[in-house]
């Protein structure tokens, strides 16, 4: 990911090793990561399970807040993807019981769909 991309708050896909490695002490015994994606401290991680949102906090990003979406709970989502001039693509889901959806921009590097199938695949299950 470039100092750029950070800066315009674009996610860039990063390997699920390292996530899972970062994430040991709150996945499942069974659970593993499917795709992960960082958004300048932030994560955006699809397990076999649950999405979950972790947003780091603070000057040091010592406070974590780790928000867990179970995929059932997802209502609806949609994605815009990138044009010519809008160099970011972005995802919009909407949860069970709120009107106002979580929005994530990624870079327009990043396959969108790649990312919406990943979703629809644990969503529609």
């Amino acid at each position: 990911m470039g100092i750029l991309d950070g800066l315009m708050g674009n996610a860039s896909e990063i390997e699920n090793d390292k996530v899972e490695s970062e994430l040991k002490d709150l996945l499942a015994p069974s659970e593993k990561v499917e795709h992960a994606y960082k958004l300048i401290r932030d994560l955006i991680v699809f397990t076999d399970k649950r999405l979950l949102l972790i947003d780091k906090q603070g000057m040091t990003g010592k406070k974590v807040e780790y928000h867990s979406i179970p995929y059932k709970s997802v209502v609806h989502f949609a994605i815009e993807t990138a044009g010519t001039f809008d160099l970011d693509a972005e995802l919009k889901i909407w949860l069970s019981g709120s009107a106002v959806p979580i929005q994530k921009k990624f870079n327009k590097s990043l396959n969108i769909y790649k990312v919406q199938s990943v979703l629809a695949e644990y969503v529609m299950k």
